[in-house]
């Protein structure tokens, strides 16, 4: 093979793309709309670390989405755009309340407390979403120096547990939130799913009803790479672009970060592939219910089904298609659809599994 250049390359493919599982929507590859961005983007110079044009453009496309005070500042992932976020809304004294079960605190490898150096106040929660009753179970202590000050209420939409939170649930925490002097962050790893599974625009569960920073997640979504820190309020943030290079998410190639994002968000691509996403959960708990001695075990919502099932059954079943357990001493696993789930992929499972259960 030749490139363009003139140069051999010697790469080939080292997996079979029929393969597919229910572990991760971050298993799914790049969406072809996607790649196609990045080959358009590809080619001559254009300034480094985020003066190139796709980024002024998606700034545009952002404020379509966000209002004309959006900004946006694209990141390397999801990890990086959360610790960015909760840096930029707390002072070195700070507390970030949180769900139990939220990203933030579970699967970020102590991030947030070891790059971020803050402190989060954790909640118990029944289906992984705050409310007001139980914020104040943590938002207490502001005037006293032994403990670190709660300033940010950071909640996940959709969450952990694959529940969406609504608008009006969203809009009472931010007042809440707000009526204590605290800041909302959003954590939108899957934010297309849940405006997917809402049928509303994602400006309805966001700057709408007054959060101040959102993780805007695209990974899961189709891209290739990359999410965003999308400034909501001004007024709620301090040095995101400094805090952004501290925390090593600043691209020097940003264009390329940028122009998945537009690629997903200039027209309605973003919500063609969580809409199909969510249709394989929808379809996959359908089956599911049909087959005894397995429950679910939270409302599918989006694009995630959890289960309980015996183990050795999962175990096996594991050996067929991946995905992980999510407590396993329980028995419990999380089964995820992504965009390029396909009805015969979801059908080969239920299949898979009525065998297993009835071994």
């Amino acid at each position: 093979m030749t490139t363009a250049l003139g140069s051999r390359t010697d790469a080939r493919r080292h997996h079979d793309p029929s393969v597919r599982g229910f572990a991760s929507d971050n298993y799914a590859g790049a969406h072809p709309e996607v790649l196609a961005a990045i080959a358009l983007a590809n080619g001559g110079h254009q300034v480094a670390y985020g003066e190139d044009q796709y980024t002024e453009h998606l700034q545009r496309i952002m404020h379509s989405h966000f209002g004309p005070s959006a900004e946006a500042f694209p990141v390397f992932n999801g990890t990086g755009a959360n610790v960015t976020a909760l840096q930029a809304l707390t002072d070195r004294w700070g507390a970030v309340i949180c769900a139990e079960s939220a990203h933030i605190n579970v699967d970020e490898g102590g991030a947030p407390e070891r790059m971020g150096g803050l402190k989060l106040l954790t909640v118990p929660t029944p289906d992984g979403k705050l409310t007001p009753e139980l914020i104040d179970r943590q938002a207490w202590g502001w005037e006293d120096e032994h403990r670190a000050m709660p300033q940010v209420v950071s909640i996940t939409q959709n969450t952990e547990l694959g529940t969406v939170y609504t608008v009006d649930e969203i809009r009472a925490i931010v007042e809440h939130a707000h009526s204590k002097g605290m800041k909302v962050h959003l954590d939108g790893a899957r934010i297309a799913n849940a405006a997917a599974s809402l049928n509303v625009p994602m400006r309805a569960f966001t700057n709408a009803v007054g959060v101040d920073v959102l993780s805007y997640g695209g990974t899961k979504n189709g891209m290739l790479f990359g999410e965003a820190v999308v400034v909501l309020n001004p007024d709620a943030v301090s040095h995101m672009k400094h805090l952004r290079k501290l925390s090593m998410q600043l691209a020097s190639k940003m264009r390329f970060v940028s122009v998945q994002l537009e690629a997903l968000l200039a027209k309605d691509l973003w919500l063609r592939n969580a809409r199909h996403a969510n249709a394989m959960a929808q379809r996959l708990a359908e089956g599911v219910r049909g087959v005894d001695g397995v429950e679910i075990l939270y409302p599918v919502q989006a694009n995630a089904v959890f289960a309980r099932l015996p183990h050795e059954v999962s175990r096996r079943l594991q050996e067929r298609f991946r995905f992980y357990f999510w407590d396993e001493a329980a028995g419990d696993v999380r089964w995820m659809c992504s965009f390029d789930t396909s009805e015969d992929d979801v059908d080969a499972f239920l299949q898979a599994l009525k065998e297993e259960m009835a071994r």
